[in-house]
C-alpha cells in the first residue's frame, strides 16, 4: 500500500513567478495550472499555489510559519542547496548546521518564495531526530530568529 501523501496549499501573488521558483528552482514537478491557481509536486507530495490579491506581511523571521522537506541524505541536501544558488534563489537563511555535536544535529537552509513564504531543508545526522529524541526539549532555535 502507497503511504498518503501530504498537501499544502498556500498563498501567491504571481503564478508565473511561483512557477519559476518551484519548478525551475526547486525542481519540482508541475501539475494542474488554472488562472487562479497551480499545483506542483515536491517529492511526491502536492502543494497548490493560490493567487491572493493580498499581499503578506511576511516574517521578520523563520517562525512561526515556514514549510519544507527533510531530505534523507546529506547529499540530497547538498545537491538542493547547490541547485538553489545554481539558480539564483533567495536564501533567507544560508546553509548551516544546527545543535552540532548533540543528537538532534542537523543541516539546514531556508529559502524565501517570491510571495514571501518560508521554506526550509534539512538533514538531520541522527534519523531518530526526526520523531524521536523525546528527552531532549530543545525545537527550533530562537538565536536564529532573523
Amino acid at each position: 500500500m502507497k503511504p498518503p501523501i501530504f498537501h499544502l496549499a498556500f498563498p501567491t501573488h504571481n503564478l508565473e513567478q511561483a512557477k519559476s521558483f518551484y519548478v525551475t528552482g526547486l525542481g519540482c514537478t508541475l501539475g494542474r495550472e488554472s488562472k487562479h491557481a497551480v499545483t506542483f509536486g515536491l517529492s511526491g507530495h502536492q502543494l497548490v499555489a493560490h493567487v491572493s490579491s493580498e499581499k503578506s506581511p511576511g516574517q521578520q523571521g523563520i517562525y512561526p510559519r515556514h514549510f519544507g522537506l527533510i531530505l534523507l541524505t546529506q547529499k540530497e541536501w547538498q545537491d538542493l542547496a547547490d541547485r538553489a544558488e545554481k539558480h539564483g534563489l533567495r536564501f533567507f537563511q544560508r546553509p548551516r548546521v544546527r545543535f552540532p555535536g548533540s543528537r538532534i544535529e542537523h543541516h539546514t537552509f531556508f529559502l524565501q518564495d517570491p510571495s514571501d513564504n518560508l521554506l526550509e531543508f534539512k538533514h538531520y545526522t541522527f534519523e531518530s531526530a526526526i520523531l524521536g529524541e523525546r528527552e531532549i526539549r530543545e525545537i527550533g532555535d530562537t538565536s536564529f530568529d532573523d
